[in-house]
């Protein structure tokens, strides 16, 4: 059961004592914890509850995508781990490359669905080994998620969301980067590309001015 005095706090705990080599071992333990709607009822609470200092960290910690905003509800120097908030466009909204494109991530994460459901895609690619690029994508299998539906999906595995119900959220739980950069694929150009975040490319950025 979920204790809402402390929201999230449980769960950090228990993630703190989970070897963060074993996902699917933390993954089992963000399962248990997950419990319907009392998780959005905890995150509602918690929201309600952060002063105007708190709101502002959060708020500089969140960043908006092409398909989403990504709110980052936590995120301690000391833990393994982050919490966020995905709060999907309206289907309308989307631009292309982000959610609906092929991709990896640059870390593990858990994630449920809160409200609302998505079309969720896994894929075999094939890397050039000169350019590190996707040249071409195999759709593995294809699953219609919906609300309460949680699952996981290691740095080096590739997916795509190529639809999703309007007001859909999502709980995740990322770890830290495991990777430099991540990749992607347009399914309809069949052009690929790196991703490099940019708070890694400051020694770049100075070498080029």
């Amino acid at each position: 059961m979920i204790s809402l005095s402390t929201p999230l706090s449980e769960l950090a705990d228990r993630m703190r004592t989970t070897p963060a080599r074993r996902w699917s071992a933390m993954h089992d333990c963000f399962g248990s914890w997950v419990d319907g709607s009392t998780l959005r009822s905890v995150l509602r609470q918690h929201l309600l509850s952060l002063g105007p200092d708190k709101a502002a960290a959060l708020i500089g910690r969140s960043r908006e995508t092409t398909t989403h905003f990504a709110w980052c509800l936590r995120d301690r120097e000391a833990e393994q781990f982050t919490f966020w908030l995905h709060e999907y466009k309206p289907q309308s909204d989307w631009r292309p490359g982000y959610a609906d494109s092929v991709h990896n991530h640059r870390y593990h994460f858990c994630t449920v669905i809160l409200r609302g459901g998505y079309l969720h895609e896994r894929y075999a690619t094939t890397i050039d080994p000169g350019t590190g690029l996707i040249t071409a994508a195999t759709l593995l299998r294809r699953t219609e998620c919906h609300e309460g539906e949680s699952g996981f999906l290691l740095a080096d595995e590739f997916h795509r969301i190529p639809a999703a119900a309007d007001h859909t959220m999502t709980f995740l739980v990322k770890s830290r980067p495991v990777s430099p950069a991540s990749l992607s694929f347009d399914p309809a150009t069949k052009i690929g590309h790196r991703h490099v975040p940019v708070e890694s490319r400051l020694e770049e950025l100075t070498s080029r001015i």
